[in-house]
């Protein structure tokens, strides 16, 4: 199929995509890297009145850390910058892993984080990588804070005039380790299930621990209850919180998986990601 008709604007300015945003009333779409909306266009499940393509906005394109030890990264910004970039890597090395594991090459060249994010896929990297990190998104009519900005499949919390323009990761604490887990049939599919972790750890204990899973419900989540009972712990209590992570998962069941066998993968998956971080945290 082809997409239905719509008209098609190329704004030069961040102030002109949004006048044309707000003007629509709900009816335009905006292009980014268009990975995810061109076959939502081609199958005719989006029917924009008008496509406004932001591709020109070079000012939503960059990647800058913030003085801190955080990154303030542009709402354009390519996958694949984000995989290759040298602040993203030295600051923030969970996100460049997890890139790679974002479809192939000539996605990772077109799709942005801002497209990712506001288009919301349950089982995107990036959405997950976000609420993990406690990312601020920013738009032209104020900020979002991630754990809030996810509503359901293909849901956000962004109006029909807002764009997306920045994301900020906050600076992670010294010895801080992460990992990254996914499981997929084919490298660059969706992942059945998805699990990322983040460790501190001080004297040989759990100073401070993120845990969150993607994949296994309407939107990615972060497992706060497995968080806090890792607080104070050692190395030993990794395997028993990735089997509570497993129990605590409501994953529903569709045509490549059951429920039961996620809830197992988050199990697997989260006992890796724990003990990658716990030995990068050394």
């Amino acid at each position: 199929m082809k997409p239905a008709a719509f008209d098609y604007f190329r704004p030069d300015s961040v102030d002109a995509a949004v006048t044309a945003l707000a003007a629509s009333g709900g009816e335009a779409k905006l292009l980014a890297g268009g990975q995810s909306l061109v076959p939502l266009l081609n199958f005719r499940m989006a029917r924009p009145r008008l496509l406004i393509d932001i591709n020109r906005l070079a000012a939503l394109d960059f990647v800058a850390e913030d003085g801190a030890g955080g990154l303030r990264i542009g709402a354009l910004t390519r996958h694949r910058t984000l995989e290759t970039a040298e602040p993203v890597r030295r600051l923030f090395p969970v996100v460049a892993a997890a890139m790679r594991h974002v479809a192939h090459l000539a996605i990772r060249n077109r799709g942005t984080l801002g497209g990712s994010l506001a288009h919301a896929d349950p089982a995107a990297e990036l959405p997950l990588l976000a609420v993990l990190l406690d990312a601020e998104l920013h738009s032209n009519r104020g900020r979002h804070a991630a754990a809030g900005f996810f509503l359901g499949p293909l849901t956000t919390a962004l109006g029909d005039d807002e764009l997306l323009t920045e994301i900020a990761l906050p600076a992670l604490p010294p010895h801080t380790g992460w990992g990254f887990e996914e499981f997929a049939l084919r490298r660059g599919d969706f992942a059945f299930a998805a699990v990322a972790a983040l460790l501190t750890v001080a004297d040989g204990r759990i100073a401070a621990a993120r845990l969150a899973a993607g994949g296994v419900g309407e939107v990615p989540q972060r497992l706060g209850e497995i968080e806090a009972s890792l607080v104070g712990a050692g190395r030993e209590a990794l395997a028993a919180a990735a089997r509570r992570a497993a129990a605590l998962v409501e994953p529903a069941s569709d045509l490549r998986a059951s429920a039961e066998y996620r809830r197992h993968l988050v199990g697997v998956l989260a006992e890796r990601a724990l003990n990658a971080a716990w030995v990068r945290a050394q």
